[in-house]
């Protein structure tokens, strides 16, 4: 065989190769960006309620706990805890390469706190390559309910003793939040967004979400609000968008933030 014809078929070797690591692997990423956008409420939210403490009361009813299902900034109507994570679909073939210095928290511990009787965060962020920790600040027991949904996450419900933790790891993501509680104190309520790629975030209390070095190209996210559900009629720019089980499409360029502005959300969308 000639020199021209093998460097012929190993070029032609190679790229095969590189797109069969496209079609059925992971894609190199050309760049990193960052996705931005706050969310605001289109109305009036509804005060939160105080909540019922029936257990434990000499305790958990000093901190003037309310209902966190829908937490908004007065000053400036910004939406807490609204999660927002990269999805890729069973249809899409490229997943997204992981910015070396994400991929450095596999090495982390993600934690979720039992603090003044309610869950610390409201709605905790896990990467499946993480162990979470969920502690107990208290001075009273509390438990551990995850209700996990995909079969490779055994539920859990443990106590936990004031003043401990347990670790727990979660072997696969979960399509959605998945609820947290305390069968000890009832009104405990929380989510974990469990994620096989670390793209994903929670709103702050001024409404705003960034994803950070992310991979550039073009990236399905979800968005989701433990009582609208799916983000899904959103107002951008003064147009009502339609986001289908919460999904936008976005481009993410190298070196630049993508920044969707406000979204804004109609107060009827949430539960009362």
């Amino acid at each position: 065989m000639n020199a021209n014809r093998m460097r012929t078929l190993v070029a032609a070797a190679a790229a095969t190769l590189a797109t069969l690591g496209v079609a059925h692997g992971t894609a190199r990423a050309e760049g990193w960006g960052a996705l931005k956008v706050q969310f605001v409420i289109d109305g009036k939210a509804a005060d939160a309620a105080p909540l019922s403490i029936t257990k434990d009361p000499e305790y958990c009813g000093k901190f003037g706990l309310k209902d966190e299902s829908v937490v908004v900034n007065p000053e400036n109507g910004g939406i807490a805890n609204v999660a927002a994570f990269l999805y890729v679909g069973r249809t899409d073939k490229v997943k997204p390469t992981i910015h070396p210095d994400l991929a450095k928290m596999a090495d982390s511990v993600a934690k979720v706190d039992n603090n003044e009787c309610r869950f610390a965060p409201r709605i905790g962020v896990i990467w499946t390559k993480q162990k979470v920790e969920f502690g107990n600040s208290d001075t009273v027991v509390h438990n551990m309910n995850v209700a996990t949904v995909n079969a490779a996450n055994p539920q859990m419900n443990q106590l936990i003793p004031a003043g401990k933790n347990i670790t727990h790891s979660f072997k696969a993501e979960e399509a959605l939040p998945i609820p947290v509680s305390c069968n000890i104190h009832p009104w405990m309520k929380g989510y974990l967004v469990i994620r096989d790629t670390p793209y994903a975030a929670v709103s702050d209390k001024d409404g705003n979400l960034t994803i950070d070095k992310l991979p550039a190209g073009k990236w399905k996210f979800r968005v989701w609000q433990e009582s609208a559900g799916y983000i899904q009629e959103p107002t951008v720019g003064g147009k009502k968008q339609s986001w289908k089980r919460g999904e936008v499409e976005v481009e993410i360029k190298d070196g630049q933030t993508t920044d969707l502005g406000v979204a804004k959300i109609a107060a009827a969308a949430f539960k009362k």
